[in-house]
């Protein structure tokens, strides 16, 4: 287990803590109620914050009590979290405003070498404004405005405990990989086959297996559920074994030829199976080339987040093979731009032309997939593309972006911090798209990028 930060929360009784807590590890592993002094001892728990790990420490109600008391010996474990954190959560209750003992725990801390920050908590709605504005009256930086029971400010708080709970080492953020992130690595390969009815999905499983599995024919709609299939495939590079969940899938029409039960349910099984995969091959038939009804699959595919290949199947009986294939390429740069150069490969799966290379390309877009960039070479290639290419200021007023952090991989998923970033143009969020697939290595899988803005809890709005 990598050594995170340590973060404490401390504050008064029933002021929120716990319910902070909860919503930090993602479980509601502490006791919640409105009675004071439900919590007694610390509870550790491993939190995440937009990307970023850390220990959360929830503690008792800070009570002024003789310490032989049972408040006493609580009060004695708050303290021990403290002295032990990197830094402080101090809670305050903004629609009860500050009390006595707010203001003796304030002074408590002031004497102390932790950082505080401090937490206006209930403070959504009106009912908590004077409640913000009496916290500086504490003697610690701006308060940040939470609502640890809706979920709001999070944002804010994020940028508060970021210097404490993001060290920014490239070393110790690879080390700091979550162990279910990595599983993948030795997991099978989820891919998934999928297109129009008599693409000829089942001929090509069954040419990779090597046996008849898959029942085949002319007719199309053959296979109705999708199959899963355990395979091992042999690498040609270096002859090693390589696991594989194959999955075939019923063809899928266009929804308004779609009239049978069963096919509706055929076809809500692919569209499960393609939720399933990792890698998602969308087989065309060379010998019809590209209808618009593969472009809403692969746009379907892609709008799911899944790495896609797009395979042009029964290449040995194409004619004019360069036109064509050069023709498909054009087609899917214009016509799915969102995904544009996403692998295309010519295969056979009569004869097993280009299967080899097919699944090679499969494993190689799972580790692109599933690839995350630490923050602190993330924000080393974020801060020369906007000195490159600054963002444009509508209306006069400058666009502020101050940092971006990975929050997820599978598929790689990014939020831009900054101001008034909902006025930024699609176009410069497609430019920051494209820089971190062609600069940090994701290829040409589905990137993910949010932009988030710093609200100002003390603008008055008409």
């Amino acid at each position: 287990m990598k050594d995170l930060p340590v973060i404490a929360i401390i504050g008064r009784p029933n002021v929120g803590k716990s319910t902070l807590f909860n919503r930090l590890v993602g479980k509601k592993l502490a006791l919640v109620d409105d009675r004071p002094g439900v919590t007694r001892d610390r509870r550790e728990g491993e939190a995440n914050l937009l990307g970023c790990d850390f220990r959360i420490v929830d503690t008792a109600g800070f009570e002024d009590e003789d310490p032989q008391t049972l408040p006493g010996r609580m009060r004695v474990q708050t303290q021990a979290a403290v002295n032990s954190a990197d830094a402080v959560l101090f809670m305050i209750d903004s629609r009860a405003g500050i009390v006595p003992l707010d203001e003796e725990i304030g002074r408590w801390l002031r004497g102390g070498d932790v950082p505080v920050i401090l937490l206006a908590n209930k403070a959504e709605g009106k009912a908590g404004e004077s409640g913000i504005l009496d916290a500086f009256s504490l003697g610690f930086d701006t308060p940040v405005p939470i609502s640890a029971e809706h979920g709001e400010g999070l944002v804010d708080l994020f940028e508060a405990l970021r210097p404490y709970i993001d060290r920014g080492d490239d070393e110790e953020e690879v080390e700091a990989e979550e162990e279910d992130e990595d599983a993948w690595i030795t997991q099978p390969l989820k891919l998934c086959i999928v297109g129009r009815p008599n693409a000829g999905k089942s001929t090509l499983v069954n040419q990779l297996l090597g046996e008849d599995r898959m029942i085949t024919g002319p007719e199309a709609g053959i296979t109705r559920d999708s199959i899963t299939i355990d395979w091992e495939w042999k690498d040609p590079d270096g002859g090693k074994m390589r696991p594989v969940r194959l999955i075939d899938t019923a063809g899928m029409r266009k929804k308004a030829r779609v009239q049978d039960k069963l096919e509706k349910l055929s076809v809500a099984d692919t569209l499960h199976a393609v939720d399933f995969a990792e890698v998602v091959v969308l087989l065309l038939d060379a010998t019809r080339g590209l209808e618009l009804q593969d472009l809403k699959i692969a746009d379907q595919i892609w709008s799911e987040g899944r790495a896609l290949i797009i395979a042009l199947n029964k290449w040995d009986v194409a004619e004019n093979q360069s036109s064509l294939f050069q023709g498909v390429r054009g087609a899917l740069d214009e016509g799915l731009a969102q995904a544009k150069g996403v692998p295309l490969l010519a295969v056979s799966g009569r004869t097993g032309k280009g299967l080899d290379q097919l699944i090679g390309a499969a494993f190689e877009l799972r580790e692109q997939w599933s690839k995350r960039v630490s923050t602190g070479q993330l924000n080393r290639w974020f801060e020369r593309a906007v000195e490159n290419n600054p963002p444009p200021a509508p209306g006069g007023k400058r666009i502020k972006l101050r940092y971006i952090t990975q929050i997820k991989t599978r598929p790689p998923s990014f939020v831009l911090f900054g101001n008034r970033t909902d006025e930024l143009p699609e176009s410069y969020r497609r430019y920051l798209v494209n820089g971190l697939r062609r600069d940090l290595g994701f290829g040409t899988v589905p990137v993910r990028l949010t932009m988030r803005s710093s609200k100002n809890p003390f603008d008055k709005k008409d």
